[in-house]
């Protein structure tokens, strides 16, 4: 009975709040598609990689294998990102690619870190003005093509492509438009998605999938790629980014597990599915800055469960700007395809005119 009246509260309140953010949201998208809010054009591809549900859903693995499947075609490369809780989210910064020791995650973010130490060259531009980061440093730069981090939501700029993200694990009754839900706008805004990638599907059951298809595919476009990924491991790095150990190391051993990232269980199962033993999980809100007394809690915590330290390369861009200490290793993993994975280069290859590649 309780939960009955919960629920009545819930959808006579909460409901028409969800339908104003869904309006505002599509006339939003109106206003932008047919020219009433202006797009800002620049000569180069722009490829976005986002979602609509709020929560990770994995953007920086995937701007990552982007970044690196683009490069080995020889291209040059560009990303915008906000570079979240960084001091230059409210301003403008860049970092060359390939940087792994120069710069501070508090003043680009974590994120941007991670992904200019995974690129050979190019460039990194952080700030949440990234209409006006990109005619800044466009000039001096002339990328070869642009990716756009979380940019599904940034109408702005005129994108060649939408790559539009969601979570497997994410439960199906969470496909509401906030605050019903998860969903930062409906999903009749995947009309303007030209590919949709399920990540952790590794996880979850072929009747969830099957299920979370069904559901998207009333709202996308018929032939655009579909696909599915999750997360394969390349061992065990310390703060200098060296492979200290391989990940089947860890069978049997006793681990702390640190983290301060969105979906910190993703991270557990991964050490888990490798024979580890957790018996700590130090868990920090996602983007946080580690200090030398979480370090100094960390690092005792190992000591008294006779345990070693494992975090997750995102936060391992924070933790070595605090301290090197050999006793904590970062698990590095990269996005391996289950499905879709050459529809979706097909795609990418035509709007960039590499059939050749």
């Amino acid at each position: 009975m309780k939960k009955m009246q919960k629920n009545l509260i819930k959808k006579s309140f909460l409901y028409p709040l969800s339908q104003i953010w869904e309006s505002a949201y599509r006339v939003r998208r109106f206003f932008y598609e047919y020219g009433i809010v202006k797009k800002d054009y620049y000569k180069v591809p722009i490829i976005s990689v986002g979602n609509i549900t709020f929560g990770g859903t994995g953007k920086t693995p995937m701007i990552i294998w982007l970044a690196n499947r683009l490069e080995s075609y020889g291209l040059s490369l560009f990303v915008l990102t906000r570079g979240y809780k960084g001091k230059m989210e409210h301003g403008s910064g860049i970092i060359k690619g390939g940087q792994r020791f120069l710069t501070n995650p508090m003043e680009f973010g974590d994120e941007p870190l991670l992904i200019a130490k995974s690129m050979k060259k190019g460039a990194v531009v952080v700030g949440k003005r990234r209409s006006e980061n990109l005619k800044k440093f466009f000039p001096s730069l002339k990328p070869d093509v642009v990716l756009l981090d979380d940019g599904f939501q940034h109408l702005q700029l005129y994108r060649s492509f939408n790559i539009v993200l969601f979570d497997a694990l994410l439960p199906l009754e969470a496909y509401q438009v906030a605050p019903m839900g998860y969903l930062r706008e409906g999903l009749s805004a995947l009309k303007d998605a030209d590919a949709i990638l399920i990540s952790r599907a590794d996880q979850a059951s072929e009747e969830k999938l099957e299920s979370l298809l069904n559901l998207l595919k009333r709202y996308h476009s018929k032939d655009i790629p579909i696909g599915k990924f999750g997360y394969t491991p390349t061992g065990l790095y310390d703060s200098f980014d060296n492979k200290v150990q391989e990940i089947e190391s860890l069978q049997g051993q006793n681990v702390v597990a640190v983290t301060a990232i969105a979906s910190p269980e993703s991270f557990y199962h991964l050490l888990e599915s490798y024979g580890s033993k957790i018996v700590k999980k130090m868990v920090y809100p996602d983007h946080h800055f580690f200090s030398h007394q979480d370090i100094n809690d960390i690092l005792l915590e190992s000591v008294k469960e006779n345990a070693i330290i494992v975090t997750s390369e995102k936060d391992m861009v924070k933790i070595k700007k605090v301290t090197k200490d050999a006793r904590i290793l970062s698990a590095q993993i990269k996005i391996k395809f289950l499905s879709g994975e050459s529809e979706l280069i097909g795609q990418l290859k035509k709007i960039l005119n590499l059939d050749y590649a």
